[in-house]
């Protein structure tokens, strides 16, 4: 099965080298020349990645990947020239995956591209029922979690945050992000609501609660870490 990207690049010529590329290891490709193209586009297809470019005319990358971010968790690799370690942060908590600076090389993008999709795929993929993460177990047919055989109960706030956490497993995270995605946009309680049920999932899960404890870099660090 054809894996599919939307590559959004207003520079034509690397634009049309990077499509070549992933062409040759059989994606399809859908190209934008700038971020509003992409959102239209985005909205129309179903894709399985995003490569998105940060400086663009009209509406630039940051802007794309929050508006992507508001609706759908698909995989997105920003490229930009600068390497500065703000916008590198600054792209992880919008909800970026993975970060590639210029002058890049085709070939390692694709590579890049095809890592991320098996990690995306593979043990956190969309069709797992069961997750594993050493002795964490969390069976997501039957809503239940254990740690090494040991059934654990969760309020069903805590169960949706902890799959959260472990599909993002690894990234930079605002506290924002993680509020608007796991209790919606329309929540209107404190943001500090998020740190109280890290911290309750933490307690519940013990040694094995350390997995998600890099989620959580950017937003803040958690207090038996600072």
């Amino acid at each position: 099965m054809k894996r599919s990207i939307l590559l959004v690049e207003d520079d034509m010529l690397m634009r049309e080298f990077i499509t070549d590329y992933f062409k040759k290891e059989q994606w399809d490709v859908h190209e934008a020349e700038n971020g509003r193209v992409a959102l239209d586009l985005f909205e129309q297809l179903s894709v399985d990645l995003v490569v998105l470019d940060i400086m663009m005319p009209e509406m630039d990358g940051w802007s794309v990947c929050r508006r992507i971010r508001e609706k759908s968790d698909v995989p997105i690799i920003m490229i930009t020239a600068r390497s500065e370690d703000e916008d590198q942060l600054m792209g992880f908590e919008l909800g970026a995956d993975e970060y590639v600076t210029k002058p890049l090389s085709p070939r390692v993008l694709v590579a890049r591209a095809t890592a991320l999709m098996k990690r995306t795929e593979g043990t956190v993929g969309r069709e797992a029922e069961t997750l594993l993460y050493g002795e964490l177990s969390v069976n997501r047919e039957a809503h239940t979690v254990t740690v090494a055989g040991q059934l654990v109960t969760l309020s069903p706030k805590e169960y949706d945050l902890l799959l959260f956490l472990i599909k993002h497993y690894g990234k930079v995270l605002a506290r924002e992000y993680i509020l608007n995605a796991v209790w919606g946009f329309d929540y209107l309680g404190d943001e500090r609501t998020v740190d109280t049920h890290i911290k309750k999932l933490r307690a519940k899960l013990g040694d094995a609660g350390r997995l998600i404890a890099t989620v959580i870099r950017s937003g803040y660090k958690f207090e038996s870490e600072a």
